[in-house]
């Protein structure tokens, strides 16, 4: 009996408090008239999320559409500068190629590339000289480029090797004096013999005897060496004191491209009268 009545005490008890169940737990969450609360913070949250998602989608369907535009916007431009800069690139390997290789052969055949140099400046000196000097009616003389291009090969390119190596040895070193003595010798042996050979070789190639040669040498030849005096110094400085030994034949024609213009101008004069 003691325990029927405990129990139906406790039932009792139970049932008194039913407004627990009856009530909302947390009535201070503000509710809507139309909707309930819980259901009304679901929509809220589902608006939410359908709108981020919408705009989300927007912007990469809207980034899917541009990317393909801007790829074929930008792909010309950069297959032309590759392009650009792969033929630069390549311009660059062959010329450093050329000097590499024209190096080589100057330390390996130093004479016969010297001689081909002198020839071939010779060559274009020449033609510069016939272009600027004939009419542009009158065609080219290549018989008297060939002249040039002999004389450069046989008897220039060979003799400024031999010169500027002896140069190198009785008078070594590239302090000023020294430079002033190479082109105070210059000046006054090397260049003055090579004026009187190229006056010779070019008149006798010509068909002029002695005679006329010595006339052609008393009329050319000083005018040509003061003209040579106002030019090759500078020349001649810059050659002995920065250029090395090997290199210094190379200059020196390089030099000698506008000197040749008016050499092969002045051997191209009619003969001179011998008295």
């Amino acid at each position: 009996m003691a325990a029927s009545s405990s129990l139906m005490l406790t039932r009792k008890r139970f049932f008194s408090n039913r407004s627990l169940f009856q009530s909302p737990p947390f009535t201070h969450i503000k509710t809507y008239p139309s909707i309930p609360s819980g259901r009304h913070c679901c929509y809220r949250h589902h608006a939410n999320h359908s709108t981020i998602s919408s705009f989300l989608s927007r912007s990469r369907q809207r980034h899917q559409s541009q990317a393909p535009r801007a790829h074929s916007f930008s792909s010309p431009f950069s297959s032309s500068s590759s392009s650009s800069s792969s033929t630069l690139a390549g311009q660059r390997l062959h010329r450093v190629g050329f000097i590499s290789w024209y190096l080589g052969m100057l330390k390996s055949r130093p004479v016969l590339t010297k001689s081909f140099t002198c020839s071939l400046i010779y060559t274009v000196s020449d033609l510069s000289s016939q272009t600027l000097s004939l009419p542009s009616s009158s065609p080219y003389d290549y018989v008297r480029m060939s002249r040039m291009a002999g004389y450069g090969l046989l008897i220039l390119g060979p003799t400024m090797h031999l010169w500027f190596n002896f140069m190198s040895k009785i008078v070594p070193g590239r302090d000023l004096l020294t430079t002033v003595k190479k082109m105070v010798l210059g000046q006054t042996v090397y260049g003055p013999i090579m004026t009187v050979v190229f006056f010779s070789v070019n008149s006798a190639l010509q068909g002029e005897d002695g005679r006329e040669i010595i006339a052609r040498l008393k009329r050319d030849l000083l005018p040509t060496l003061l003209n040579g005096a106002m030019y090759w110094p500078l020349c001649d400085f810059i050659t002995y004191k920065f250029i090395p030994v090997h290199l210094q034949p190379l200059v020196s024609n390089s030099f000698s491209f506008v000197w040749t213009v008016y050499m092969t101008y002045m051997a191209s004069l009619a003969k001179a009268s011998p008295e």
